[in-house]
């Protein structure tokens, strides 16, 4: 049965490499196929199961096969009404809507929702260059913001940056990776006053002042899970505002209380942006992404717009049904308390193998950062022991600009005793990858 559902495994590969792209990334040397899943586990089309500990990228942040999100959708699609378009109204999208600009804490806040992350940063600098009237952007390096023109531009990690070409003029400033920074050995407080001052001689050096926007991740997803010391975005913020410059806050993998400390990222920083863009783990598989902003800045646009299949009855039925989910469950407490025992079991498999140069992030959202004997990047380790998990139950994310960063970040319904399990196959991986 194993040789056989290995066999449809190669086969669907060669289909896909015959018709999909190239540059379309697959894990594994073997990729696999999610056949079925439930709860934190799946299965794929040979029938392994596997602890799923990266979550279809931050996405399922529910986990699998939940009830009370399936019910949500069926009910919608006994309606007969998968769509309708913005161009008539849609309940449940204008009652997620109200949930999402009460919980953003921006003030008289409105929301236009998108089907990805992507879009979602891309109208978030539509809005900012509008109501700016500057096509000058400023971004974080080590960040990756999504795929399309403007979020390719944005993006200051080579490895996805697929065009030099851009709509959009863009300046980049320290802060975000700091275990490679050239102001690494720095205590917190002089850390943030050497990339602040970095912002402002960027500012004066490299943009005419009048500039649109800083979009930064709280915690920098593909690149790493990278972070900076909590506090540094205030203090950002504060030389934003000498100049009017908005403060666009990436939640697309930080959002809804993935970071347990705080139901958006942004707020580790004791700082309300102008605007947050969200998408992913809001519907726990289903397509939906949005930007929420001051009322001011979302009503910028003077010409007609809408969006066909954003924030459609299935997806925020589907949406709305997450969200009440993760909030009457408390899953950013949840997160919290088994990030910690996941931080304290990574950190002795830290000290017992010098390949792990770094443990860092907050909540079910941590990176690993492997290194070589000299402190160099080490991305040969992370492929070993992403394969090694899997060879182990264990599905993992890897990342980072060097591609040496392994990504944890399971669904926020995780347990206990799924910790321990995750804690035995790491280190099992990290002590062959470190042979």
């Amino acid at each position: 049965m194993a040789a056989q559902g290995q066999g449809l495994h190669r086969e669907l590969l060669a289909r896909h490499r015959a018709v999909m792209p190239n540059w379309m990334a697959l894990y594994y040397d073997e990729p696999i196929e999610i056949a079925s899943a439930s709860g934190r586990r799946v299965t794929d089309r040979e029938g392994r199961t596997y602890l799923d500990f990266f979550a279809g990228i931050l996405t399922n942040a529910v986990g699998y096969d939940v009830p009370e999100i399936s019910d949500a959708v069926r009910a919608q699609l006994a309606t007969g009404v998968l769509h309708t378009s913005t161009l008539y109204l849609i309940e449940k999208q204008v009652e997620l809507a109200e949930k999402i600009a009460e919980l953003s804490g921006i003030p008289d806040a409105k929301v236009f929702f998108t089907n990805s992350g992507t879009e979602a940063n891309e109208t978030a600098l539509m809005l900012a260059t509008q109501y700016r009237r500057s096509d000058q952007v400023m971004a974080l390096r080590n960040s990756y913001h999504g795929r399309a023109f403007a979020t390719v531009a944005i993006t200051g990690n080579r490895g996805w940056s697929a065009s030099s070409l851009s709509p959009v003029k863009v300046s980049w400033v320290h802060g975000g990776y700091r275990f490679r920074s050239p102001f690494r050995h720095l205590s917190d407080a002089d850390y943030v006053k050497a990339c602040v001052d970095d912002l402002r001689e960027v500012i004066e050096v490299t943009t005419s002042g009048d500039v649109a926007c800083m979009i930064v991740e709280p915690i920098q997803g593909v690149g790493g899970f990278a972070l900076p010391p909590d506090g540094l975005f205030a203090a950002f913020k504060e030389v934003l505002d000498e100049y009017g410059i908005l403060l666009i806050s990436d939640e697309v993998q930080t959002g809804w209380g993935r970071t347990g400390e705080n139901f958006w990222g942004i707020q580790a920083h004791g700082v309300v942006p102008d605007a947050m863009t969200f998408a992913k783990g809001l519907g726990n598989g289903l397509a939906i992404g949005g930007v929420v902003a001051r009322g001011d800045l979302m009503d910028c646009l003077g010409a007609n717009s809408l969006s066909t299949f954003g924030g459609n009855p299935v997806s925020t039925a589907g949406a709305l049904a997450t969200l009440d989910y993760v909030l009457e469950h408390d899953l950013q407490a949840n997160a919290a308390k088994l990030g910690a025992l996941l931080f304290e079991g990574l950190r002795a498999i830290a000290n017992d193998n010098p390949v792990v140069g770094d443990v860092r992030g907050k909540g079910l959202m941590i990176g690993i950062e492997l290194v070589d004997a000299d402190g160099g990047p080490a991305p040969k380790a992370a492929v070993a022991v992403l394969e090694g998990a899997r060879e182990r139950g264990l599905l993992i994310g890897k990342g980072g600009l060097y591609g040496n960063v392994i990504r944890l970040a399971p669904p926020m319904t995780l347990t206990e005793d799924e910790v321990a399990e995750a804690l035995v196959a790491l280190r099992g991986a990290i002590e062959e990858a470190s042979a």
